[in-house]
Formats: C-alpha cells, structure tokens, sequence
C-alpha cells in the first residue's frame, strides 16, 4: 500500500468491541498516548515512552485516516445526503479512558460514539501479525477503515437505533442485530478500499487480498476456534470469516452505500 491522500488526522469507527474484546479480555485505566485531528498530542502517558514504532505507526494511521476523510466527506453527501463531521483518534497503549467507559488493550481499537473517537492500541498490529496471521498495510488499513464505517453509522443514526433496539429483544436477538451493525461496517470499508484504489492508487497487488485475510481472521468463528472453543453463531457479535469478507468484498465491488444495508438484507 502507498501512502495517499492529504494531512490532517481525522477518524471514524464505531465497535465498542472488535472481535478480540471477548477473546482475551478487559481492563480500565487512563489514557497514554493522544493523536487528536491536529497531530500528535501527549496525553498523559502511565510509564513507558512513545516508542519508534509507536511513532512510525501513528505516522501510518494518520495517512490512513485523512484518506477516509477525504473519502467520505465526497461519499455521504453523494449518496447518503448528510455532511461528513471528522472524528479523532486516540492511540493508546494499554489502558484508556473513554467518554463509553474504560478500556484495554485487549479489547482491540474500538470506537465511542459518545466523543467520536476511535481508540486504538499502539501493539495491535504486532498482535494481528504475530498471534493472528493478517499483517501487511492494507490489512492494517482495512480495521482502520472498518472503525470509519462504524463513525458512518453513528453520523447516520444507525447506532442509536440498533442499541436502542438491542436492549429490548433477547440475547441472541442482540447479538445477531450486533452482527448487521459489524457487518455493514465491513462493507463501507470496502467503499473506502475501491475509493482510495482509483482516487489515490493506494493499492498494489496482494493488498486485497491482506484486507481479505484480515477480515476472515476477525471472523467470529475464527477467533473462536482460536480460543478452543467450538464456534456457537448464537454468540457471534461480529460475524463469520466467510460473513466478514463477503460484506468487505460487496462493498469494494458496488462502491455503494444501498449495498451495505446488512439490515434489510435480513429482512429487517
């Protein structure tokens, strides 16, 4: 992947839980390391300093997220009639404290529509290379992207009405109404991928294929067997593997926000 677009760091997301949340863990604490949408900012760091690393892949989201910026501030206009509004990233190592509550870096990056941040763990990328098998920039982008999509949905309203929904049906109900929400987000990262590929040439050969691969190993059923547990899709929040990346593909393929509607697609 080649690195496009203009300055500026702004971001978007939604998933109080990416599919790690459940698999190992949580914790609260405060905020280490902030990157608000004028650049890097200290935040009250607990210990350890900004690492290279840290710095190198703070440089990587920032590019990252000023794509999808200039993405979607085109798209939601188009095709949805409503202003995009930037949000703010937070990078973090280790604990956070959010306007949704605190947070580890177990939960993977997630997003708080009550700020309009998206948090995310300065190691997870390490941890989707090393423990998960889907490295490499695009994949990387792809979860940034896919917390951009979740930004959508509280822009459009969608979040409001799905959680007010969640707390009146069942437990399974809920989480299936959970997996439509992840889903759709999946495919507006998709939107974004075919964007950035004709707007800023971001995409060279294989980088699909490590959005594909990072998709499948978010799946629900993935990380379950990961974990050693038989895969149970009554308590998919998120969605399967093959779930994941046919909503990340229909959205790459349509670049059309009316292809996402994971809602109406199950007759909701």
């Amino acid at each position: 992947m080649r690195a496009g677009g203009a300055g500026g760091v702004g971001i978007v997301g939604m998933l109080v839980v990416l599919a790690f949340g459940y698999f190992f863990g949580i914790d609260i604490s405060p905020v280490v390391q902030g990157l608000d949408q004028g650049g890097p900012q200290q935040a009250g760091r607990q210990s350890a300093q900004l690492s290279e690393a840290d710095r190198a892949y703070g440089e990587f989201v920032s590019v990252v997220l000023a794509d999808t910026e200039e993405v979607w501030s085109d798209v939601l206009p188009a095709q949805a009639g409503r202003d995009y509004a930037d949000p703010t990233l937070v990078l973090f190592s280790g604990v956070v404290q959010s306007a949704c509550g605190g947070a580890s870096s177990a939960m993977g990056p997630f997003y708080c529509p009550n700020d309009r941040k998206v948090y995310l763990d300065t190691d997870f990328f390490d941890l989707m290379r090393q423990k998960m098998g889907a490295g490499g920039d695009f994949a990387y982008a792809y979860v940034i992207a896919h917390e951009v999509g979740h930004h959508i949905q509280n822009l459009e309203g969608t979040l409001q009405q799905v959680n007010s929904l969640r707390g009146r049906v069942s437990q399974a109900d809920s989480n299936a109404l959970s997996v439509l929400t992840e889903l759709q987000a999946d495919c507006y990262a998709g939107i974004w991928a075919r964007q950035a590929s004709e707007r800023f040439g971001t995409l060279e050969e294989g980088d699909l294929e490590e959005a594909i691969g990072a998709a499948h190993a978010v799946g629900d059923d993935v990380i379950q067997s990961s974990a050693g547990r038989t895969p149970m899709p009554d308590s998919f929040t998120h969605g399967s593997s093959a779930q994941r990346r046919e909503w990340l593909m229909r959205g790459f393929n349509s670049g059309d926000m009316g292809q996402c509607d994971t809602f109406a697609a199950a007759g909701l």
